[in-house]
């Protein structure tokens, strides 16, 4: 019994299912399989009488026709109102495939198509013109003949604007020499009176009575004195520059010794012991007193039996190095941290650049100030032209994109490179000083010729980071770049400023610090500080990692080697010590 139940009942449930197909598909016509049966159509039914609507559709078609033909532009009348858009409709006919509007691009000199030049001269056309304005006749440019008012041109006799008939001539030379005739003493003095404006009132200025000056009012006063005032306190700044006193302290025994000596002159002894360098095992001495970090050191040139650092705590300081190694002399004339520091080539004078906004020239041995520069910027390099005859011409980078070039004699600023599209981080000489590299934020090199504006060479691609310290090889060919995703790239000096693929010296840590680069005097390794305090060797054939040595707490920013004895290293840090290896 429950076996006989059963089966009907998935009999029917089969029948619904093929239903239930069947109504699916009169819904997907698409969905037909091969062996369902095909949809059913059922004719639609109207009960309204067949009508036959040919004609209809004919009228239709013609009244729409009508409306859609296009206007022939040739002829003159149209025998209906035609609409807007008819009017506006473009000319029928054979497109041209390459253009808008049926004129081919290479055809078009203006944005509305193509313009012709008439042959005519522009003195020509302004004289017709302005002859037709006036009497109301022009020459016809294609004929002979004339247009406009006849009359009018038998009346003039056929004069444009610029003949000036001959009694017309004779008239305004009279009224000239009158004029100059009649000469007002009161207009001497005062040619703006009333009268005169009346005369010449074609005068461009005519009606600008520049009467004489009232007194101000009280009011006008207060302004005009507090206007003064400020923009002398403005002038009072250095220049732009934020004005602090000079001052310096000589810190040594006397400041000149028994043969009356300088104490910057150099040891007569001192010369290179050998020219091979070697990389220094450990520490020698440490000079501390700069109160914050050290920004920058600085051998005196050729010698180096002293040593120049800026710091942070807004000082510059000169330390001995052979002798007794004690702070010389300390400088201060800026209000803020000591940003670069730069010494001309015999070491007798320096330049310093500070967050202040000045540069300043001082004399080593002294410590006076010889001049101030100021753009109102903040100076993040500053450069003596190398050549011993331009040993006056100083180039700075700005942080507003430019370098500027100053002469230190006149003090005047002789010129500007702005190409930079962000602050200038190192300006480096090459090529025998003709020309100079310099690196931004930007993220670019630019190689410029001295004394001309213009870029010559612009290095950037997109993998490149930001370079803030670029440092030049002792064979003068090659410069290592400080890149800011830890690693030193190596570009030549020769014309093209090309990557060495080659060589990159890289392990150090240096992203966001601008870390210095430089070479031992023979060239054969590269050295660099780190953002943790290191200071890294590479050999320069091998592009290896020679010897890594932990210099100071926190950054390692700066780094020289000693120009005479081979194997010594100076670093500093921002932990305001300055270590000698």
């Amino acid at each position: 019994m429950y076996q006989a139940f059963k089966k009907p009942s998935m009999d029917s449930l089969q029948i619904y299912a093929d239903n239930s197909d069947e109504e699916d598909l009169s819904y997907q016509p698409s969905s037909l399989s091969a062996d369902s049966s095909p949809p059913r159509l059922i004719p639609s039914k109207s009960a309204a009488p067949k009508v036959d609507d040919t004609m209809l559709a004919l009228t239709a078609a013609e009244a729409r026709q009508a409306q859609s033909r296009p206007i022939d532009p040739t002829q003159h009348v149209v025998a209906f109102n035609p609409t807007y858009d008819q009017l506006w409709a473009p000319t029928y006919g054979p497109a041209h495939p390459y253009a808008k509007d049926g004129i081919a691009q290479g055809m078009r000199n203006h944005k509305l198509g193509f313009v012709e030049d008439a042959s005519i001269d522009s003195f020509v056309f302004d004289e017709q013109y302005n002859t037709f304005h006036k009497y109301g006749y022009a020459a016809d440019p294609s004929g002979s003949n004339y247009i406009g008012d006849l009359d009018a041109l038998q009346k003039n006799d056929a004069i444009s604007v610029y003949n000036i008939p001959q009694h017309e001539q004779k008239k305004r030379k009279i009224e000239r020499e009158k004029d100059e005739d009649e000469v007002d003493p009161t207009e001497v003095d005062n040619p703006a009176t009333d009268v005169w404006l009346m005369k010449n009132k074609r005068s461009p200025w005519a009606g600008k009575k520049e009467g004489v000056q009232t007194e101000l009012t009280e009011e006008q006063k207060k302004y005009a004195e507090e206007y003064a005032k400020k923009k002398e306190e403005k002038g009072h700044k250095g220049e732009k520059g934020e004005h602090v006193v000079d001052k310096t302290t000589f810190h040594g025994k006397e400041e000149r010794d028994y043969q009356g000596r300088s104490w910057i002159a150099p040891p007569k002894d001192a010369k290179a012991t050998n020219d091979h360098c070697y990389i220094p095992k450990r520490l020698v001495h440490t000079w501390s007193g700069h109160t914050k970090g050290v920004s920058a050191i600085r051998f005196f040139p050729k010698y180096g039996h002293l040593i120049l650092s800026a710091g942070m705590d807004t000082k510059v300081k000169i330390w001995d190095v052979f002798n007794s190694g004690k702070c010389m002399r300390t400088y201060m004339g800026h209000s803020k941290a000591v940003r670069d520091i730069s010494f001309c080539n015999d070491g007798t004078k320096f330049l310093t650049a500070g967050y202040d906004k000045n540069i300043k020239y001082w004399d080593t041995e002294t410590g006076q100030v010889i001049s101030t520069f100021s753009t109102g910027k903040v100076p993040y390099v500053v450069k003596l032209n190398p050549d011993e005859d331009k040993q006056n011409i100083l180039l700075a980078g700005m942080s507003d994109k430019k370098i500027v070039q100053w002469d230190i004699n006149t003090g005047q600023i002789t010129q500007e490179y702005d190409q930079h599209l962000g602050a200038v981080n190192t300006i480096t000489f090459v090529d025998n000083n003709r020309r100079f590299v310099t690196s931004s934020d930007d993220k670019s090199l630019r190689v410029w010729e001295f004394g001309i504006p213009v870029v010559i060479k612009y290095i950037s691609e997109p993998h490149m980071h930001s370079m803030p310290s670029i440092s030049l090889h002792p064979n003068t060919n090659w410069l290592a770049a400080q890149s800011l995703d830890n690693q030193i790239l190596i570009y030549s000096t020769r014309e093209r400023f090309q990557l060495n693929k080659k060589k990159r010296f890289a392990g150090h840590i240096v992203a966001g610090y601008a870390c210095q680069v430089n070479f031992s005097p023979d060239g054969r390794f590269v050295m660099s500080g780190d953002g943790e305090g290191k200071c890294w060797f590479w050999d320069w054939k091998s592009c290896k990692v020679f010897r890594t040595l932990k210099c100071h707490e926190g950054v390692c920013i700066g780094c020289e080697w000693h120009p005479l004895e081979q194997s010594k290293v100076a670093t500093c840090g921002w932990d305001g010590l300055i270590k000698y290896w």
